[in-house]
């Protein structure tokens, strides 16, 4: 089986560049034999940047790249010259991406907005010529300062997709086949538990030209904030998401427990998903007639917006999508 391409988290260490050092520097002419001091300032050292790229939707481009270091600034030179500037080096990245310290993990920032950039790594400062210091009482100093050092240390750079809709559920509850209903995506789809194994996105085109987007995340099951399942790798995906569909199968033998131990999966891993709107889907409803939908409808829990449908026969897929765009347009 080939690899998957789609890389959402990666450690990297990065390294910007030193500053150059400044020159030591006594101007001299043909009728000038003790000119003042002309010593030229060093360069910056190269930044490391990150730049919010629309065009990128995956990390899998810096998958290999361990080591990023940018180049050092050269040292300035007599006449006032001053050192060259060390190249800057852009690290195109998805917007979504969040950035960490790779000791700590704490976050250091996200990227949020198409275009952003952001410093990553801050290139040394050229060091001062000589001509810097002279003085009325120190007229020819013969000193200058030495360039300042680089920033370095390891990353993580972590991928939350963005999206107006997530869908979470058990494996197999037919979020991709949903997804494929509503979108032109082709997520892969199989009758047999963790088909996805990484999210998908679709754009929803609704009425007068208007679209949203949604997130199939891969299945979660009763313990994935533990681990079980493919655990809580894809949990982050759907923090950034603004409303989220819970996709329960009509063949779950109890709905309403199904959906308390999907919220309580997301409550574990991060009790801030649940301020998030939520709204019910019940699939695959053609496995059952008016008469069960009727029953399963009194169990189900208050207060939350809900719909039987089924992606087969297009059942209730009009008055979902009129629920979630009245959800979003909140």
């Amino acid at each position: 089986m080939s690899e998957s391409n789609f890389i959402d988290y990666v450690k990297i260490f990065c390294s910007s560049g030193h500053g150059g050092a400044g020159s030591v520097h006594l101007h001299r002419a043909k009728y000038v034999p003790k000119g003042g001091p002309d010593g030229g300032d060093g360069g910056r050292g190269g930044h490391i940047i990150l730049r919010a790229n629309p065009q990128f939707w995956t990390l899998i481009h810096l998958k290999f790249r361990k080591i990023v270091k940018a180049e050092d600034g050269t040292g300035g030179s007599g006449d006032l010259k001053k050192g060259k500037n060390g190249d800057d080096i852009y690290l195109d990245v998805p917007i979504g991406t969040a950035v960490k310290n790779g000791d700590t993990g704490e976050v250091i920032f996200e990227m949020l907005t198409a275009g952003e950039e952001r410093i990553l790594c801050k290139g040394g400062r050229g060091g001062l010529g000589n001509n810097a210091f002279k003085t009325p009482t120190l007229q020819t100093p013969r000193f200058s300062q030495p360039g300042e050092e680089g920033e370095s240390g390891w990353f993580v750079l972590e991928l939350k997709v963005l999206a107006d809709v997530g869908l979470v559920g058990f494996p197999n509850a037919g979020k991709s086949t949903f997804l494929a209903t509503v979108t032109s995506a082709k997520p892969k789809i199989a009758g047999y538990p963790f088909t996805t194994l990484e999210p998908n996105l679709g754009i929803v085109k609704y009425y007068d030209g208007q679209s949203f987007v949604i997130a199939d995340i891969p299945g979660i099951i009763e313990g994935a904030h533990e681990g079980k399942g493919i655990g809580i790798r894809f949990l982050r995906h759907i923090e950034r998401n603004s409303v989220l569909l819970f996709m329960v199968s009509a063949e779950e033998e109890n709905i309403a427990k199904g959906y308390e131990v999907l919220l309580n999966e997301l409550k574990l891993y991060n009790p801030e998903l649940l301020v998030k709107a939520r709204i019910l889907a019940i699939t695959k409803c053609d496995l059952i007639d008016e008469k069960k939908e009727k029953e399963i409808e009194k169990t189900l829990p208050a207060g939350i917006p809900h719909a039987f449908i089924s992606s087969a026969n297009g059942e209730g897929i009009t008055d979902i999508l009129d629920v979630l765009w009245q959800s979003l347009d909140k």
